[in-house]
């Protein structure tokens, strides 16, 4: 029955029939494959017909429990991960400064295997690709001052994202609109996962309050137990209620993208005005510069998923001015970041860290120009932002290889300096 919905996933008068033939059948298979395909509009009509008393209703789908079990069990291996140093005495910077992506990462990839069910060799390569860089990064050399060695530290996880990314998308990881689905997806998490973690924050206080009105402090066993497992069990259980239950958040983060996106702009403007009247500058100062570079990173990530985060629909002229303005700010950041970095190269020469930064300033000003280009069409031509999308979800692979390369070479081009 799956295999005949998605077949038939254009054709309304075949899907009718095979509903017809066996709807419990249908509901079950479609409810299963649906977090896959919600972006077609064949999808999105059947899921409204389907769950539309649900969705009035405020009903939430724990799914089959069979998925419950395996979220459960890989909750409990997560937050076990993360006891590791206290479990076996390892030293616990060295240890969350190199395997935190391994954390969650890995029980995200086992998830979306476990519902995609992709090909047996799909599956050994993903896994294969988790062991040698679980092995890699942490065979490195214990050199606290090594700049390669930590670039690769905070590039691996960026790596295992883009891998993370592959088991969302399965066997079609060249599909555009899955790739923005997997974007799409990252939003919602980290909504959903803000919104769990703060909950959680309001039950620790309660709690730890209530214990101490009876003077029994549970504090120390609060913090390395309840709090380790809840902070990386989180992730993956926003995963799960987001996949069983797409109509949670996929109405949250367009509005938070939209409201985000104009104050994002007013607040870059200033700050890049204050810049210059203050008399910081990141050509002098480079603390200042890698504080500018994280900034640009983190408007780069607004912009691409205030793109990714909302429906074509919803987006008209004056949707796209701000995201316009907003990309137009965003390199002119870049530009003044990339100067100060060339700057520093000619006067003091290569480094590891000059290198990562340079590389990922130059990505990331080329991808910005495609994408503020194609926004500048969709505004003068006044339709649906199809090609920006495209031309986000076609860059994405470039940030992979970048991030790999960083992770896997630097330490031994530099010579683990």
């Amino acid at each position: 029955m799956k295999e005949k919905i998605v077949l038939n996933i254009d054709n309304p008068q075949e899907l009718e029939r095979l509903y017809r033939n066996n709807k419990s059948a249908f509901t079950k298979e479609f409810e299963e494959i649906y977090p896959d395909f919600q972006d077609h509009i064949s999808m999105q009509i059947w899921y409204e017909r389907l769950y539309f008393e649900r969705k009035e209703s405020n009903d939430i789908s724990w799914g089959k429990t069979h998925d419950l079990l395996f979220v459960l069990i890989a909750s409990f291996f997560s937050g076990l991960v993360a006891k590791i140093p206290k479990l076996v005495s390892i030293d616990s910077e060295f240890f969350y400064e190199r395997n935190t992506a391994f954390i969650v990462l890995p029980f995200l990839m086992g998830y979306f295997i476990f519902q995609n069910k992709p090909p047996l060799k799909y599956v050994l390569v993903i896994c294969s690709t988790v062991l040698i860089s679980l092995l890699y990064i942490n065979m490195l050399p214990h050199n606290d001052s090594s700049d390669s060695i930590f670039l690769a530290s905070i590039h691996l996880p960026l790596f295992l994202w883009s891998v993370t990314g592959l088991t969302y998308t399965g066997s079609d990881w060249k599909n555009n609109e899955k790739r923005l689905g997997f974007l799409r997806f990252n939003g919602d998490l980290v909504v959903l996962t803000t919104i769990i973690l703060i909950g959680g924050g309001l039950l620790m206080a309660i709690t730890l309050g209530l214990f101490n009105l009876i003077h029994v402090n549970i504090e120390k066993f609060y913090m390395n137990y309840v709090v380790v497992w809840g902070l990386a069990a989180s992730p993956i259980v926003a995963t799960y209620l987001i996949r069983m239950n797409p109509q949670l958040v996929n109405k949250v983060s367009p509005v938070i993208a939209k409201v985000f996106t104009p104050l994002v702009l007013i607040t870059l403007v200033f700050y890049i005005l204050a810049v210059f009247i203050s008399g910081n500058s990141p050509y002098d100062n480079r603390e200042f510069l890698l504080i500018f570079n994280f900034l640009l990173l983190g408007v780069m990530a607004i912009i691409l998923f205030s793109v990714a985060a909302t429906s074509k629909e919803s987006y008209g002229k004056l949707g796209l001015i701000p995201l316009l303005l907003l990309s137009l700010a965003t390199i002119v950041v870049n530009i003044i970041a990339l100067s100060a970095i060339v700057m520093r190269i000619v006067e003091w020469g290569f480094s590891p860290n000059k290198i990562a930064v340079l590389g990922g300033n130059i990505l990331i000003l080329t991808h910005l120009c495609q994408v503020t280009f194609q926004i500048f069409k969709s505004l003068q031509r006044s339709n649906s932002i199809d090609m920006i999308e495209e031309y986000i979800a076609k860059f994405l692979p470039f940030y992979c290889a970048w991030a790999l390369i960083v992770s896997f070479f630097f330490p031994f081009i530099f010579g683990f300096r």
